[in-house]
């Protein structure tokens, strides 16, 4: 199960999402990858702390490889890193990811990022992406079977996420008919402000699939940052990992179906 965290607009909680979702997936005992492609490695420090600054092996050479020939290239799994937590590991990013984007583009690599993925053993792949609708967010809508869209209650989110939407359906339309979106994540939610909670009702007015339970708002989760701790290693009991943990839980329970009937 591959899942792509994107949305164009920055500040959502990307790599908070992804991160959290995926130390759930492997503390559950599934073998868990988290992909790293934006270049502030925003999920590479978190997943790896102080460890993300020494580095060598990283998502950007494994891209480079692509422009520049080798004779012995390093596979894939030369690239991922373990975390400090069980079954979670990390192909990490760097700022130097930057810098390749417009040569990838022009070189039209956009099928490697699928290929090297498919060919992994892992349970779960979960890929953190840039806020931007370019060269390593296409790759990851075209590697993904799925897509979340972590989502903020403001109107300008709500503007974006249109395009967004119309976004991944050409994606869907031109690279990988299987990509579903499979919900809308409604983050840093205030329960007593009026306006997210009228901006949810209308987007399940227009039978957009917002997705439960939302996650609040939290001082906690800066600690969490901080610690390079996701909240499941860092508080277990806190309001935050419940919710993280009750939306994992309703993820994998939507996806039963479809795996039922892909197997008939």
């Amino acid at each position: 199960m591959k899942r792509v965290v994107f949305n164009q607009k920055g500040g959502v909680g990307k790599s908070t999402i992804t991160c959290n979702l995926a130390a759930i997936a492997a503390a559950r005992g599934m073998r868990t990858l988290v992909v790293d492609l934006d270049p502030q490695a925003n999920s590479t420090r978190y997943l790896l702390g102080q460890a993300a600054e020494a580095l060598e092996s990283t998502v950007t050479e494994f891209f480079d490889q692509m422009l520049n020939f080798k004779l012995r290239p390093k596979a894939t799994e030369d690239f991922i890193h373990a975390t400090p937590f069980e079954n979670l590991f990390v192909m990490p990013a760097d700022a130097a990811l930057e810098e390749l984007q417009a040569k990838l583009e022009s070189r039209y690599k956009i099928y490697k990022l699928k290929e090297a993925l498919d060919a992994l053993d892992f349970d779960q792949i979960w890929i953190d992406t840039p806020p931007a609708l370019h060269f390593y967010t296409r790759s990851a809508l075209i590697a993904a079977d799925s897509c979340l869209i972590p989502f903020d209650c403001d109107e300008f989110a709500r503007r974006a996420l249109y395009t967004l939407l119309d976004n991944v359906a050409e994606i869907r339309a031109d690279h990988n008919q299987a990509l579903v979106v499979e919900g809308i994540v409604v983050n840093q939610f205030q329960s007593r402000a009026t306006l997210p909670q009228q901006i949810v009702d209308e987007l399940r007015a227009e039978k957009l699939p917002v997705l439960e339970p939302f996650l609040s708002a939290s001082v906690k989760i800066k600690e969490s940052h901080q610690q390079a701790k996701p909240m499941i290693h860092l508080d277990k009991s806190h309001k935050l990992t419940d919710e993280f943990t009750r939306l994992f839980d309703a993820l994998e329970r939507a996806r039963q179906p479809a795996k039922q009937k892909k197997r008939a």
